[in-house]
């Protein structure tokens, strides 16, 4: 088997980041047959709508949202998925989901003014119930993020110089806003990215980041109560334009963290398109071998330590070394990517691709 098939095999047993390691360095022995290279598999979607949104909640659950309004769900593994899109939402675009079991999910729609919306629903998308639309003009939410089945935020491009929080107590059945007293003042022109529901991530019961962009520095925000009061950090990703900054966070503990973004032009480079902390967000450092451009999502591999995977319109890339150097393993185009508890890894993006991480 050659290195990059043990590597992908690896990566498809959920292996830690010291076996992928191992695989990364072992060679191809001589005259030996290259078996087929697990890796990305894509699953049957029937359609071409671009998901940007994804809740992997098992092997055999995920949930995918995107645009045209469309969610899908799969329960055999990626083998079928089933359209259980709200009723009427075919106009808006849906960025991020959370799901919490094959029955309970929630979306969010973003855009200006009321094309900001968030749904739930409990019985696996045959119903769904529209619990927040958004009637500020100025505000535009981005992501969301749940600390468990109950607790929640959702954020929105500064409104009145600062980021806007909404908040959930009842598992995305009512919503708030809260008080911005103990948001910092965002920078001129800086923004979050909607491009892979993963400019909020959250990590344990309390502690929350947010990414952005566009301003002078890309900076990641972080809360420890639950969005209340937060601090900002500069990343070493560069900013400077409304096209480049943070896009994806990606936390395995409140303390390990890695950040990926750059510039979304596909004429434009993406150098230091990642970057690590290992103080929960108050320090940043470049990565010494980034991505090779731009990336929208990032995860943390399953069990894996200090391996993670970061995907982007013209690849995936795998570090074994907590974000440090980043090495390509695939060149399909995704938006983001999400890993579960028991092992399973799914990507989804343009033209209606979910893929999941099998064995060949």
């Amino acid at each position: 088997m050659t290195s990059m098939g043990k590597t992908r095999r690896m990566l498809s047993l959920g292996l830690s980041g010291a076996a992928l390691a191992m695989a990364l360095a072992v060679p191809a022995q001589a005259g030996e047959t290259p078996a087929a290279a697990p890796g990305w598999q894509l699953t049957p979607t029937g359609t071409d709508a671009r998901f940007r949104g994804l809740a992997a909640v098992s092997r055999n659950t995920a949930w995918a949202a995107g645009s045209k309004g469309t969610v899908l769900r799969t329960t055999d593994g990626g083998r079928s998925w089933r359209n259980v899109s709200p009723p009427g939402a075919a106009e808006l675009q849906f960025r991020d989901v959370e799901a919490f079991d094959a029955r309970r999910a929630v979306v969010l729609a973003i855009g200006e003014g009321e094309a900001s919306r968030v749904f739930r629903t409990e019985d696996g998308g045959a119903s769904w119930t529209e619990s927040f639309r958004n009637t500020d003009p100025r505000a535009f939410y981005d992501c969301m993020t749940f600390f468990d089945h109950r607790h929640g935020l959702a954020m929105s491009d500064p409104v009145d110089g600062k980021y806007r929080i909404l908040s959930t107590r009842d598992g995305g059945r009512s919503w708030r806003v809260l008080p911005d007293e103990g948001m910092p003042t965002a920078l001129p022109g800086e923004a979050g990215f909607a491009a892979s529901g993963q400019c909020l991530v959250s990590s344990g019961p309390r502690d929350v980041w947010l990414a952005t962009g566009g301003g002078a520095t890309a900076r990641v925000l972080h809360s420890a109560d639950r969005g209340m009061t937060w601090t900002a950090a500069e990343s070493t990703i560069p900013a400077g334009d409304p096209a480049r900054g943070v896009f994806a966070l990606a936390f395995r503990d409140r303390t390990h963290g890695i950040a990926v973004g750059g510039d979304y032009r596909a004429d434009r480079p993406s150098q230091r398109a990642a970057a690590v902390t290992g103080d929960g967000g108050h320090s940043w450092r470049q990565a010494a071998t980034p991505p090779p451009a731009y990336r929208s999502g990032v995860a943390w591999l399953p069990h894996g330590g200090s391996a993670a995977l970061a995907v982007g319109p013209t690849g995936t890339d795998l570090t074994t070394d907590g974000g440090h150097t980043w090495r390509t393993v695939d060149t399909g185009s995704y938006d983001t990517v999400d890993c579960t508890r028991d092992g399973a890894c799914w990507a989804s993006g343009e033209q209606g691709r979910i893929a999941r991480l099998t064995r060949g």
